[in-house]
């Protein structure tokens, strides 16, 4: 069963329902690995990373160098999570809007470290935390109609 079946109801005939925000927590709490979208220094950037839920917020870690490093500074960003079967037509995504900034606080950065789940994928030195705290979750869940 994949994780859209529990936010499903078997009587229902609709092919999208919308989640809400304790349902949208959830799957973020649930997942380790997203796309942050925000406005770039040089234009539109989407790009994944593996994160974890943290005291209600999104935390991540990036390198000092790369385009990610530019959301040390506040910045409002998207981030979505999904999962759709191609093959079955079902799926769904959350995606919240929120604020992104660096973290600098040396107690806090102690915390941190210590999170599970945040561990970049990519290698390197990654050493710079982001936080993402959310203004808005919203989420779907979608299904093909049978026939």
């Amino acid at each position: 069963m994949m994780v859209q079946d529990r936010f499903l109801d078997d009587d229902s005939t609709s092919e999208f329902r919308g989640l809400n925000p304790a349902q949208c927590e959830e799957l973020l709490q649930s997942q380790s690995v997203g796309r942050v979208a925000w406005q770039a220094a040089d234009g539109p950037q989407i790009l994944p990373v593996t994160y974890a839920w943290h005291e209600g917020t999104i935390i991540f870690r990036t390198s000092p160098y790369g385009v990610l490093s530019e959301l040390i500074r506040p910045t409002e960003v998207a981030l979505e999570i999904d999962e759709l079967d191609q093959r079955t037509r079902r799926g769904w995504s959350v995606v919240l809007q929120g604020r992104a900034c660096g973290v600098a606080e040396p107690e806090q950065l102690v915390r941190m470290w210590t999170v599970g789940g945040v561990v970049p994928w990519a290698g390197g030195v990654r050493n710079v935390f982001i936080q993402i705290t959310p203004q808005k979750m919203t989420g779907r869940v979608v299904a093909a109609r049978p026939g």
